[in-house]
């Protein structure tokens, strides 16, 4: 494992402790409202806080992009923090949240973690090297057709002015699938499309922390990101698509018309 992405794997294990001992305080938590539905707890912040940590023990000159602190530093190594990804599952004692953590060298994605804490489960990626889930290697699933596909999402919940176009999509992403699930926690979908779990995602107006160290892991495992529109601005718009090769080219051609 290269020592980045160890110190990574690091602070995300130390996120991660923060977060399931808070699990039975979870009624006497600090929240705020940052905007519509989206909140922020204590927890996050101070997950955020022992990441952030750990890696300037190793790295005391990198920079930082995390969700709930902002930008903080000036380097071409810039570390990219989701502490808590899912908070609103987690505040509601709902079994789904994981923290992400990606490494951007020189305005590109080089490394990433995502861990869920409760399962305890560790993706990682670097770029070259492949995915792994626990040290085991990772490949996308080889699903060909729409119609037998498992496909993960997520509700407009910032800015609803976008609902009506996203209900377009799931419509019939709905009709012409397997199934879709809706978990709360768009790292851990995209971690989930790198593993197979899941045979594709879509989702609009995600942030670069949600979808940064999972996109990378896409790739390594042998599949695709982009954006549902065409393109590959995905990473500065947060609309997303990510699947297999074969499908990936069938969900661009549903979704492409609608949005």
């Amino acid at each position: 494992m290269h020592p980045m992405l160890n110190i990574g794997v690091r602070a995300a294990r130390r996120a991660g402790d923060i977060i399931v001992r808070s699990l039975d305080r979870v009624a006497d938590l600090r929240v705020e409202t940052k905007a519509g539905n989206d909140f922020v707890s204590e927890v996050d912040r101070e997950a955020e806080r022992a990441i952030i940590e750990t890696i300037r023990r190793s790295y005391p000159d990198h920079a930082f992009l995390g969700e709930e602190s902002g930008k903080s530093g000036h380097s071409e190594f810039e570390w990219i923090i989701d502490p808590l990804d899912g908070t609103t599952n987690f505040l509601h004692g709902f079994p789904v949240f994981a923290v992400s953590i990606a490494l951007r060298v020189k305005g590109r994605i080089e490394h990433g973690v995502i861990y869920d804490p409760l399962r305890q489960e560790l993706f990682t990626a670097s770029r070259g090297s492949g995915a792994q889930l626990d040290g085991r290697r990772l490949r996308v699933s080889k699903c060909r057709e729409l119609s037998t596909a498992l496909l993960g999402t997520g509700f407009p919940y910032r800015d609803q002015d976008d609902l009506d176009k996203y209900m377009a999509t799931f419509r019939v992403m709905t009709r012409q699938s397997r199934g879709i699930r809706r978990a709360g926690s768009a790292a851990l979908d995209l971690a989930y499309v790198a593993a197979g779990r899941l045979d594709g995602f879509w989702e609009f107006n995600l942030q670069l922390w949600d979808i940064a160290a999972g996109v990378l892991m896409i790739h390594e495992a042998g599949g695709l990101t982009g954006s549902p529109s065409g393109g590959t601005n995905h990473l500065e718009t947060g609309n997303v698509l990510a699947a297999n090769p074969k499908l990936f080219a069938e969900m661009a051609k549903v979704l492409k018309p609608l949005v």
